[in-house]
């Protein structure tokens, strides 16, 4: 079982940034790819970026150039840099982790529980 709680949402104008973070406990946080999603209202989640056990990323076009995502194994914590932030960026950001060196059937997808981020003027 993992536990994960995601920290730094908030109100930010256009333009400017934030830096989210998803702290992990109960178990080994290396192994797991980490992946951050939003959901905005009226919307269903969407995949923003993700990094893999291995250290490999990939982000949504709509935010490539602008978010990092990054994580501490020695700190069971990962992040996301965002920057240039855009009104709609706004949305609740959710941090979720998976084994991905198990096979697609044994996965368990542990999810935390939002933090929400507002840019606006």
């Amino acid at each position: 079982q993992v536990q994960l709680v995601e920290s730094g949402g908030g109100l930010v104008q256009p333009g400017g940034s934030l830096r989210l973070s998803c702290a992990a406990s109960g178990s080994i946080f290396s192994i797991y790819a980490m992946g951050w999603y939003r959901q905005a209202p009226g919307k269903q989640r969407e995949l923003v970026s993700v990094v893999t056990s291995s250290g490999l990323t990939n982000y949504a076009d709509s935010v490539k150039g602008r978010f990092t995502i990054s994580r501490d194994n020695a700190k069971n914590t990962g992040y996301l840099q965002m920057k240039s932030l855009k009104p709609a960026d706004t949305a609740v950001y959710y941090c979720n982790v998976v084994n991905d060196r198990l096979p697609l059937g044994a996965r368990t997808i542990y999810w935390g529980q939002g933090t929400q981020v507002t840019v606006s003027s």
